[in-house]
Formats: C-alpha cells, sequence, structure tokens
C-alpha cells in the first residue's frame, strides 16, 4: 500500500502548492505575504512539485495571458484550440519555456506581482534538480516494488515526473469542456463539480474567470473549495493577509432579478 500512499500524497502536496502558491499567490495576488512567508513557500513548492517545478514568474504570466484571451488563439492553454490534451500540453509547454528562459518579452500588462527568486531559481531550474528529483522517484519505486513484486505500479511513475503540468493540463481541458456555467464569461469556461475533489477547488473554472481575483472559487452553496479554507486559516494563524473574497454586491442583485424573473 505504500506506493499509493505515497502518490496520493504528492498529487494533493503538489497541487495544494500549485493552487496556493503559483495560482492564488503568484498570479492573482489574492493575499499578502511577507519575504520570509513568500520565500518559505517559494521553496516549499519547489520541493513539493519536484521534477515538475513552475517557476512562479513564468507561471504567473502565462496564467494572466490565459485569462486575457480566453478560448482565443492567443490562449495559451485552450481546448477549443486543440483536437487533443497532448496537443494543448505541447502548446503550453512552448509558451512556458519562452516564458521563463526569457526568449520573448511578455506584454506589459503581464507584467509584475509575482515572487522572484533567481538565486534559488539557478538550483530550482538546473538539469541536475530534475535528475535528481526523477532518481528519487525511481529508487522509491523501484525499492518499493522489489519487495512487493508490484511491477504494475511502475505505470504510476511517469506522473510524478510531470505532476505539475499534468495537473494544469486537468484543469485546463476539463475546465473548459465539461460541466455547467453559473455565468455567462464570453468563454467556454465551466465548473466541473464532478472531479473537484481531485483538483481542491480549481474546476470551479467558470466562477474563476467570473470573479479572477476573489479568493474563494466556489459561488454556490454547494460549491466548497478546501484551498479557500486552507487561506482562511493561514490568514487566522497570520501567516497570510487575505483581501476581500465577497461577490460584488450587483452580481448578486443579478442573481436575485435572475431568480424572480424565473
Amino acid at each position: 500500500m505504500f506506493l499509493p500512499i505515497f502518490f496520493v500524497l504528492h498529487w494533493y502536496l503538489s497541487l495544494f502548492m500549485h493552487s496556493f502558491y503559483l495560482h492564488r499567490y503568484s498570479a492573482h495576488q489574492m493575499f499578502k505575504l511577507n519575504k520570509f512567508w513568500e520565500r518559505f513557500f517559494y521553496v516549499l513548492t519547489f520541493i513539493l512539485q519536484g521534477s515538475s517545478f513552475l517557476n512562479p514568474r513564468a507561471y504567473a504570466i502565462l496564467h494572466r495571458m490565459h485569462h486575457e484571451y480566453s478560448d482565443t488563439e492567443k490562449d495559451p492553454h485552450s481546448p477549443i484550440q486543440h483536437p487533443n490534451l497532448l496537443g494543448m500540453m505541447w502548446h503550453t509547454r512552448n509558451i512556458y519555456l519562452n516564458i521563463n528562459e526569457r526568449k520573448v518579452a511578455p506584454e506589459p500588462q503581464f507584467e509584475g506581482g509575482y515572487p522572484e527568486w533567481p538565486t534559488f531559481d539557478k538550483i530550482s531550474q538546473s538539469w541536475y534538480s530534475r535528475v535528481f528529483w526523477v532518481s528519487f522517484y525511481t529508487s522509491i519505486y523501484v525499492y518499493s516494488i522489489s519487495i512487493t513484486g508490484q511491477w504494475w505500479w511502475f505505470a504510476l511513475l511517469p506522473i510524478h515526473f510531470i505532476m505539475g503540468p499534468a495537473q494544469g493540463a486537468v484543469v485546463n481541458w476539463c475546465g473548459h469542456k465539461y460541466g455547467y456555467s453559473n455565468f455567462d464569461n464570453h468563454d467556454h469556461s465551466k465548473n466541473t463539480l464532478a472531479i473537484d475533489f481531485l483538483m481542491l477547488g480549481e474546476l470551479f473554472q467558470n466562477n474563476h474567470h467570473k470573479f479572477p481575483n476573489r479568493a474563494n472559487f466556489g459561488a454556490r452553496w454547494f460549491e466548497f473549495d478546501p484551498t479557500y479554507a486552507a487561506m482562511r486559516l493561514l490568514d487566522k494563524l497570520g501567516l497570510a493577509k487575505m483581501k476581500s473574497d465577497r461577490i460584488p454586491r450587483e452580481e448578486l442583485l443579478k442573481r436575485k432579478e435572475a431568480g424572480n424573473a424565473a
């Protein structure tokens, strides 16, 4: 049972840092961190994402482009523009690398407001780091399988290597193809409630595209956002300073009027 437990822990711990630090802090600045905690979570994101660590600056720029150009040809990861999941992932990878390696200059509106740590990135972005994490995951699998003989668990190993991008692909593919919409955002964003337990609130994409800087991705009573709950706890502990998470009053009035009309 060790390997499935290890896989689930890696999935959810990596995903939490993806959602909490890369998405909601780096890209959207939904809460504030002092320099110590910003760098603490920077390092923790690197440790928990491992070989698939995504640079906060490049991630933030890529994600802001996604909001600005959602489901158009300039969207870096829209399933509407790609016939299959692998094609979308490869397209996203190329744009991410160009931004991360500073081969292209992002549009000015996507710059700034994200954590940067060039000294640490010499380690986190190096091939030595990637090889170390791949070797680490592989050694755990080899050792465990040598004891149990359950060789089929090797099928899970490649997911560890690309876990960060894989999680992003699930969110962007499912969250723009399957589910329901609470709001008309003039794009294809959906709330994929059925499998959101796998994504810690990230699959409330329709809500998020309507209110991109709102910390709580849930908008209706049954839409529970686990990452938001964790953010509230960190706020109460004094580790993070959250911004307002209320739905704007005019949207509540629109919803009330729509209900009365129905």
